[in-house]
């Protein structure tokens, strides 16, 4: 007795649909020009900034998110920048590139 069999066992009414769910892709908008990628010290303690993004507010907010949860750090989004608490400049670097992103490092 599989997984499915028991399942049926356990939930008698429950109607299976034969359709496959389509799982909806947020695809990142993509700009043209290079995304700036700084690294600043606010108050002693190191931040990565990232500029030039030009998306939509969404897509922003979930590169923001994305960028975030990768490295498991925190951070912020506002006035058109991306600010990362800690020197990751690399690994975001590496992370826009691989999106598809052209990424210009600024400063040391």
């Amino acid at each position: 007795m599989d997984l499915k069999d028991q399942l049926k066992n356990l939930f008698p009414d429950h109607k299976v649909s034969e359709e496959p769910q389509e799982t909806e892709d947020k695809g990142l908008w993509i700009p043209d020009d290079a995304v700036e990628c700084h690294f600043e010290k606010r108050n002693g303690k190191p931040h990565t900034i990232i500029k030039g993004y030009t998306g939509n507010k969404d897509d922003f907010k979930q590169l923001a998110k994305d960028i975030k949860k990768m490295l498991g750090v925190g951070g912020s989004s506002k006035n058109e920048e991306i600010i990362i608490q800690g020197d990751y400049r690399k690994q975001i670097m590496d992370y826009l590139k691989e999106l598809g992103m052209k990424v210009k490092r600024v400063g040391g």
